[in-house]
């Protein structure tokens, strides 16, 4: 059986927020010509940074954050401002939580973080020798302390739980799948 889009039949808004919109839309299925209802959360894209020192760190962030009410062991990300490339907001994010820079950003990947109710994409971005050039500026709202982990120690630290942000573990899925990054820390791999 060959799947398509459904026809949107409504769309409006029903809550703005500050970092999303609830939107809630009616959707005409072409295989049946039945309606459904859909929320959706319609929010700017985001951007992961994975900075990799030059001895093969792991600059992470430890913050709160209160959808878990705990301390989450992360790395730098946020939103993609309006206009903004992913690269730009990686460096962005990165001197903002950590007061680190990279010698090179660049993006590795594009992904959906939740399809079934948003229409975002999550984008990851390598900085390589990233080195601390700045104190950290975080926004309000934001408590941040930056630490410096090996990339070897990631799988322990993904098995354990200590990593759980599930695109956080993505972002690392993505730098091992990169070629450079691979040859240059072929030991960090799992």
């Amino acid at each position: 059986m060959s799947l398509k889009p459904w026809e949107t039949v409504a769309s409006g808004s029903v809550d703005p927020f500050r970092i999303f919109t609830v939107l809630r839309e009616t959707a005409r299925s072409p295989l049946t010509g039945r309606t459904h209802e859909f929320v959706i959360l319609d929010a700017p894209d985001w951007i992961q940074v994975l900075p990799i020192t030059p001895d093969g760190g792991v600059v992470f962030v430890r913050q709160y954050r209160h959808g878990t009410r705990d301390v989450t062991l992360e790395i730098p990300g946020g939103m993609v401002h309006r206009g903004e490339t992913p690269e730009r907001a990686a460096t962005r994010e990165l001197l903002e939580e950590t007061g680190y820079a990279g010698r090179e950003t660049r993006l590795l990947a594009s992904m959906h973080p939740n399809p079934a109710i948003q229409r975002n994409r999550c984008h990851v971005a390598v900085a390589l020798d990233a080195r601390p050039v700045a104190p950290p500026r975080p926004d309000p709202g934001e408590e941040i302390a930056a630490e410096v982990l090996p990339l070897a120690d990631v799988p322990g630290l993904i098995a354990s739980g200590r990593l759980s942000h599930a695109l956080v573990i993505a972002a690392f899925s993505f730098l091992w799948l990169d070629a450079e990054v691979s040859e240059r820390w072929r030991d960090a791999r799992p």
